[in-house]
């Protein structure tokens, strides 16, 4: 992909993102993730119905009147974006990869934080980092992000979640809102998603294909692991071997599911064709 496919890209992803949440997400993120505590912002008059625990005794001796202190939310917060960049995200049987998706989610997530003045960040990992940006405010850090999740090409074909997570664990020191987002295909990550979990918001994000999660029959095909290279043929026509097919998908799902809930962390699951829109929805309005 040459520069002006990738700026071309980045303006297709951008356009549809920020109004998804210039629209949809931006109220809905804010209402979600509540901000650090509250700080003092004023002291003025008492008027009919204020807390009289709020009034500021000195303010009100000084005048002759009652004042009352006003605080307000101190918002900031930070959002770190973790996503796997391994091969088998450039995997789809129908309109789009499992990696322009994600890139959408990403994207959409990131212009609902800037939108209320939060900073984000961006780790790109295989079974390494391949890419940290850190935490930033600002549309055309935003469109940087988005710039790398399209463009981006990942030393490493493999995928290590616990890598991820341990330097996130090192980077983030004050606790932080972070979404994974990966196939979590094969993976085992539970104990150091547990320490993360502890100290951030976590939410797990789980983008997969439905010819992962259902073999067709459609006779002798060549199948390869993405990740290892690994050939195989494979007979999609025996009925036991596309069932073990889809009970190993619902292994791993079921294994990505209990590792978040146990843990205490949230999780959405998106099938490529589904809507994100409603999957981001349906998570906002459950928190």
């Amino acid at each position: 992909m040459d520069t002006k496919d990738i700026l071309q890209k980045v303006r297709r992803v951008e356009i549809k993102t920020k109004r998804l949440s210039d629209h949809i997400f931006s109220g809905e993120y804010n209402t979600s993730f509540k901000g650090k505590g509250m700080s003092f912002a004023e002291v003025r008059q008492y008027q009919y119905g204020d807390d009289i625990r709020s009034i500021d005794w000195n303010v009100t001796a000084r005048h002759q009147e009652p004042y009352v202190k006003i605080f307000e939310e101190e918002r900031e917060l930070t959002l770190m974006l973790l996503v796997d960049i391994s091969a088998s995200q450039k995997f789809g049987t129908s309109k789009q990869f499992k990696n322009d998706v994600v890139t959408e989610i990403a994207a959409t997530l990131a212009f609902s934080a800037i939108n209320n003045n939060d900073k984000v960040g961006l780790i790109l990992f295989s079974d390494e980092i391949e890419l940290f940006i850190p935490p930033k405010k600002g549309k055309s850090h935003v469109l940087r992000i988005i710039r790398e999740l399209i463009s981006f090409q990942p030393k490493s074909n493999k995928t290590d979640i616990n890598a991820a997570l341990e330097y996130f664990l090192q980077v983030m020191k004050k606790k932080t809102i972070a979404f994974l987002i990966s196939d979590f295909v094969n993976v085992t990550f539970d104990q150091k998603l547990k320490i993360a979990a502890k100290k951030h918001d976590i939410t797990g994000i789980q983008v997969y294909d439905n010819r992962e999660k259902n073999m067709e029959d459609i006779g002798w095909v060549m199948m390869k692991d993405a990740e290892t290279g690994e050939l195989l043929y494979v007979d999609t026509s025996d009925k036991q071997i596309r069932q073990q097919y889809d009970e190993h998908f619902s292994a791993q799902q079921q294994g990505f599911q209990s590792s978040f809930r146990k843990s205490g962390a949230e999780i959405i699951s998106c099938e490529v064709n589904e809507s994100y829109v409603k999957k981001l929805l349906a998570y906002f309005k459950s928190r």
